[in-house]
């Protein structure tokens, strides 16, 4: 009997009170990421998945149930150099005995599986997977499964998380895909990833993230350019309890997409958090020439009206830079009940000719206590115009005093930046609920940003001397 034979019956053996861990690589007990028994995984397991020179060629499902206090971890360890192991779709393979459902629409996927040797009754809690760079799942690319040769679906993902409650997307970098990241779970959180160059050429309908789920999170995210020649959104969302904080966001046909349930995911629109979506401390960057001239869409875009948002969009503390040469838009309403409550933002216009247009559409707009360019205007005039009030509490001007804009460092000093005191409170809610306590750092992480900067407008401020 082999070492690694031995292992893995004794893995199986194990009591079912006791976590177990599973080291998969060059030398471990599993070479292979399938030879890990993925339909009995239980609370507290953890799959170490080590990196190699190649990548690993592999696809798979994880269906298991953890808890709060002992989640199923799936977590990649990098070499010396800080590289992550390589989840490689093209031409993976997925192990016969895991028949599960969706296999041409991720290479990780998180759901309950379709297996003789698994329960069928599970659906994911408490997974968390970690430090994986997954990449590949988009046609003309194809894998080997239960159905021999098959190609990815165009929408594919590099993690679909179909469904589960409270799984962790964390330090994972996600590209070369159809969709990134997909979720329909609820209660998910997306931290320090680098998701970026996912799409299909000429589609406007995938996405580096697109989510419908219930209460999702996404924080100290690095949110690159699409791929070229790919049309879609940066981060496409139609969730309930959507909070977006202190995430670095550049480039897509918009940079937040935030639009409505509609009548496949009904029962979302239902939540009372459907109406509230969080956007705070972060950096949107507009490039030259990239997509239309809006930055953030909310409302819907079914044409069904009963199922947009048509709630308030709390869009604070976050720094828009745009370098194009013509007109940039902020937001662009659509549906007549919703509201834009923007307060302690810091829009820049890097050429000097160029336009800010606050907002377009139909709806609300507040805005408070923001940094905006002296060539801005309300919007293009009714009735395309939202309702615009508050503006005279905000302050224009070319210069905000950034620390050093060439070199890409748009902190503002902690003191005597043309943009000091144009903060105004936030509602006491917000405070109590999502205190902006931290800042985007340059990249993929959060650090600390003390109270007594709020009076800055924008996501970025000076730390220490």
């Amino acid at each position: 009997m082999t070492d690694r034979l031995a292992f893995l019956i004794l893995c199986l053996l194990a009591p079912q009170a006791s976590a177990r861990t599973f080291e998969v690589g060059p030398s471990k007990p599993f070479e292979a990421i399938g030879e890990v028994p993925w339909e009995r995984l239980q609370a507290g397991d953890t799959v170490r998945i080590h990196w190699r020179p190649e990548a690993y060629r592999e696809k798979w499902s994880i269906g298991a149930e953890g808890t709060e206090t002992a989640p199923v971890h799936v977590l990649g360890i990098p070499n010396e150099k800080g590289d992550l192991p390589v989840i490689e779709g093209r031409d993976a393979v997925t192990r016969p005995e895991l028949d599960c459902p969706g296999g041409p629409r991720s290479v990780i996927r998180v759901g309950s599986f379709n297996a003789k040797s698994a329960d069928q009754t599970v659906v994911p809690r408490h997974v968390v997977i970690e430090n994986l760079e997954i990449r590949g799942a988009r046609p003309p690319n194809r894998f080997t499964g239960r159905d021999g040769e098959t190609p990815y679906l165009k929408h594919a993902a590099g993690i679909h998380i179909a469904e589960g409650f409270a799984v962790t997307v964390r330090g994972c970098v996600i590209h070369d895909c159809g969709n990134g990241l997909m979720s329909g779970g609820s209660e998910t959180l997306v931290e320090g990833c680098h998701i970026f160059g996912n799409g299909n050429p000429g589609s406007l309908y995938e996405h580096n993230i697109y989510t419908s789920g219930s209460g999702m999170i996404f924080q100290g995210n690095r949110l690159g350019p699409l791929r070229k020649g790919c049309p879609g959104n940066n981060l496409k969302d139609r969730s309930a309890g959507l909070v977006v904080r202190c995430n670095w966001i550049e480039g897509g046909n918009r940079q937040l997409d935030l639009v409505d349930a509609n009548e496949h995911h009904a029962p979302l629109s239902r939540e009372p958090r459907y109406r509230e979506t969080i956007v705070f401390g972060n950096v949107l960057i507009e490039p030259a020439s990239d997509g239309n001239s809006q930055i953030v869409h909310y409302g819907g875009d079914s044409g069904q009206e009963e199922f947009y948002r048509n709630g308030t969009l709390r869009f604070y503390h976050n720094t828009v830079l745009s370098f194009r040469k013509g007109q940039t838009t902020l937001f662009c309403l659509a549906g007549s009940g919703g509201t834009v409550d923007c307060r302690n933002n810091l829009v820049w216009l890097a050429n000097p000719h160029a336009q800010l247009q606050l907002g377009t559409g139909q709806g609300r707009l507040l805005i408070a206590g923001n940094w905006l360019p002296e060539r801005c205007s309300p919007g293009p005039g009714a009735p395309k115009s939202p309702e615009i009030t508050g503006l005279s509490s905000s302050r224009h001007g070319r210069d905000p005093g950034f620390l050093d804009p060439v070199r890409f460092d748009f902190r503002l000093p902690r003191t005597g930046s043309a943009a000091h005191g144009t903060a105004l409170a936030l509602p006491d809610n917000f405070l109590k609920a999502h205190a902006p306590d931290f800042q985007y750092e340059v990249h993929q992480r959060r650090t600390a940003r003390p109270p007594e900067t709020r009076h800055l407008p924008g996501a970025l401020v000076q730390i220490g001397d």
